[in-house]
C-alpha cells in the first residue's frame, strides 16, 4: 500500500458506521500479538475537555523526557494527527505499512457478518505502531462513550481519567449526566487509579465514586476550588494549585481544571515525574482549533465548540477577555443541540456569518444554521463557501469561528493564509 491507498482503505470503512462491542477489536488484536498489552497507558473518557487533557498529559510525558504515544480523535487538518509520537504525527510510510498489516490481520479471519468499523481498525493500528516503536508511555482518548468503545480492551491502565461529563450523544449513551456518566466509567478497570475532576455534575459524580468504590479504586478528584486564577486572556491562564504556580498556553480558565485532572492523573500514573517537568509540560502544551489564536491583530480565535458544555465555555472566555464587538464563522452538525449551544453565546458578536460544514454530510445547512442564530444576533447571513464567508468580514475585526471541528480543519488553512500569523 501506499499512503494513498492506506486512507482509501481506511475511509472505506466509514461505511459499516460504528458499532459498540469489544468482541471484533479484541479478536483482531490477538491476532495481532495483543499489543495493547505491554504498554503503559493513561486512557481518558469525557464529554468535555478530555481533548485538552490528553494534550497535557502528553505534553507533561514528553517533557519528562518519556517516549510517549498520544491517540485522539477526530483529527483537524491531516488524518495522520490521530497517532502520534512525542508530538509528532506518524509518517505517510508508517501509517500505509501498519495500515497493509493490521488489514492483513482483518482479512485472516474473516469478519463480513460483523465487519470491523474504521475506529476499530485505526485503535488496532495505534496499538501495534505504539508497541513496535517502543514507547514508555501512551495517552489514550476514548472515542465514544467509553464502556464498549475500542479503545476499552486494555486490562489495567496505570490510571482511568474521566473528564467533564454533559448531555452529548444521548440517543447512544443514555439522556442523563449519570446514564452518561456510567458509561464513561466503563473504562474503570479493578484495583486501577482513578481520576476525575469536581467540575462534574453531582449525579455524574455520584456514579463515578459508585463504580470506582466497587471495583476497589483509589479515586482522586481534582478540585478547581483549590484553585487562585491569576491572570487569564486569550493566551493562556496563570494559576497556583497547592501553594505552587502554574501557567498554561491553552486559552480559557476551563482549561485549568483540565491542567490539575491532567497533573493528578500523571502523579499516581508515573510518580518519578518532577514537579518541575509537569509545569514545563503545562506551559508548552499547544491543541489546534480549541479556542485556538490564529491571529493577534486582528484578533483571529478557532474553537471547535459544538455542545452547550464547550459553547458555554467559550462564552466566559469572551466574557473574561471583555470581547463583545466581534464577528463569528459559526458551522455545525446538525445532529448537535445547536439551539441550546448557540443561545449560551447571545449578545457575544456584532455579526455572525452560517455556512455549512462541506466536509461532512451531516452538516446542517447554511440557511437552516442563519435563522437558529437569528436567536442571538440581529446581524445574520448565510454564506455559500468559507471563501465568501471571510470575504464578509472586515480584515480589521475581530473573528471567532466555532462550531464544529470538522469545520475547524475545513477552514483553518484559509484564516491562516489570510491573516498570515505566527501559527504559519
Amino acid at each position: 500500500m501506499n499512503y494513498t491507498d492506506c486512507l482509501n482503505y481506511i475511509h472505506s470503512l466509514l461505511r459499516f458506521g460504528s458499532r459498540p462491542g469489544l468482541e471484533r477489536i479484541s479478536e483482531l488484536l490477538h491476532r495481532l500479538g495483543d499489543p495493547q498489552d505491554g504498554l503503559d497507558i493513561i486512557h481518558v473518557a469525557g464529554t468535555n475537555g478530555k481533548g485538552s487533557t490528553c494534550t497535557f498529559l502528553s505534553s507533561i510525558l514528553r517533557a519528562s523526557g518519556k517516549k510517549t504515544g498520544l491517540y485522539i480523535s477526530p483529527f483537524v487538518t491531516r488524518f495522520n494527527e490521530r497517532i502520534q509520537i512525542d508530538g509528532e504525527p506518524i509518517s505517510d510510510q508508517d501509517l500505509a505499512k501498519y495500515t497493509e498489516r493490521v488489514k492483513a490481520a482483518v482479512d485472516s479471519f474473516g469478519c463480513e457478518d460483523c465487519p470491523i468499523t474504521e475506529f476499530e481498525f485505526i485503535t488496532a493500528v495505534a496499538f501495534l505502531y505504539f508497541k513496535e516503536v517502543g514507547c514508555e508511555a501512551v495517552v489514550l482518548e476514548v472515542g465514544l462513550g467509553g464502556r464498549l468503545d475500542a479503545t476499552n480492551v486494555i486490562k489495567c491502565p496505570k490510571a482511568s481519567v474521566i473528564a467533564r461529563i454533559a448531555l452529548d450523544h444521548t440517543a447512544i449513551l443514555g439522556d442523563t449526566e449519570g446514564e452518561i456518566a456510567f458509561e464513561k466509567c466503563g473504562i474503570i478497570k479493578q484495583g486501577c487509579p482513578v481520576v476525575t475532576t469536581a467540575d462534574n455534575s453531582q449525579e455524574a459524580l455520584t456514579v463515578i465514586k459508585k463504580i470506582s468504590a466497587e471495583r476497589g479504586c483509589e479515586l482522586m478528584i481534582s478540585r478547581r476550588d483549590e484553585t487562585e486564577v491569576l491572570s487569564s486572556d486569550v493566551f493562556g491562564s496563570r494559576f497556583s494549585w497547592q501553594g505552587e504556580f502554574f501557567e498554561i498556553g491553552l486559552a480559557g480558565e476551563h482549561q485549568v481544571s483540565n491542567a490539575i485532572n491532567a497533573v493528578c492523573a500523571v502523579r499516581i500514573a508515573f510518580p518519578d515525574i518532577t514537579l518541575e517537568e509537569i509545569k514545563l509540560g503545562l506551559k508548552n502544551a499547544s491543541f489546534v482549533a480549541r479556542c485556538e489564536v490564529i491571529s493577534s491583530e486582528p484578533l483571529v480565535i478557532l474553537d471547535g465548540s459544538h455542545n452547550p458544555n464547550g459553547t458555554g465555555a467559550l462564552a466566559d472566555l469572551l466574557k473574561n477577555t471583555d470581547i463583545s464587538d466581534a464577528a463569528a464563522i459559526v458551522g455545525f452538525m446538525a445532529d448537535k443541540d445547536v439551539g441550546d449551544a448557540i443561545g449560551l453565546l447571545k449578545g457575544h458578536f456584532k455579526r455572525m456569518v452560517a455556512v455549512e460544514v462541506k466536509s461532512n454530510p451531516r452538516s446542517m445547512k447554511a440557511d437552516d444554521l442563519r435563522d437558529v442564530c437569528r436567536s442571538v444576533c440581529d446581524d445574520v447571513s448565510a454564506a455559500d463557501s468559507y471563501e465568501e464567508a471571510i470575504k464578509l468580514i472586515s480584515d480589521q475585526e475581530k473573528i471567532i469561528v466555532f462550531g464544529s471541528l470538522y469545520l475547524a480543519g475545513d477552514i483553518r488553512p484559509l484564516l491562516i493564509k489570510q491573516f498570515k500569523t505566527k501559527n504559519n
